[in-house]
């Protein structure tokens, strides 16, 4: 009987022990998966917000990836006009976006094509044009 008792004796504390110790375990998993759930931020630096309008612009249209981008204003320096639209659209039709900034003085051009010779030299006579392309 006392063999018996014993033996029952182990049983109880082992279940104890184990019972406590997966207690223990469990908890501390999750302590540890709401760590795991919290980024790391160390490494992690934001990217600063452009300070014009026109860098916020000219950050647009390079976000679209584009080989060309051009920046086109009037000679005189003067807002551009619907005429000067419909010339910079005829004279470089496979532009593909257009952003107008500073106050309608600029607008800025971005495409996957060049464009052609003749209808360059028809904008430079009439716009400055900035080359912004990736070389």
């Amino acid at each position: 009987m006392r063999a018996a008792m014993k033996s029952v004796k182990r049983f109880i504390i082992l279940t104890v022990i184990v019972t406590l110790a997966s207690l223990s375990f469990s908890c501390h998993r999750r302590g540890a998966s709401s760590d795991d759930e919290t980024p790391d931020t160390s490494a992690y630096r934001p990217e600063s917000t452009p300070a014009t309008q026109f860098e916020r612009d000219l950050k647009y249209i390079r976000g679209g990836h584009f080989t060309y981008i051009w920046i086109f204003s009037r000679k005189d320096g003067r807002e551009l006009t619907p005429d000067d639209s419909q010339a910079l659209r005829t004279n470089a039709p496979k532009v593909v976006d257009w952003v107008t900034t500073d106050e309608k003085k600029k607008v800025i051009a971005g495409s996957n094509f060049p464009i052609d010779g003749p209808q360059l030299a028809a904008l430079q006579k009439r716009f400055n044009i900035e080359d912004y392309s990736v070389k």
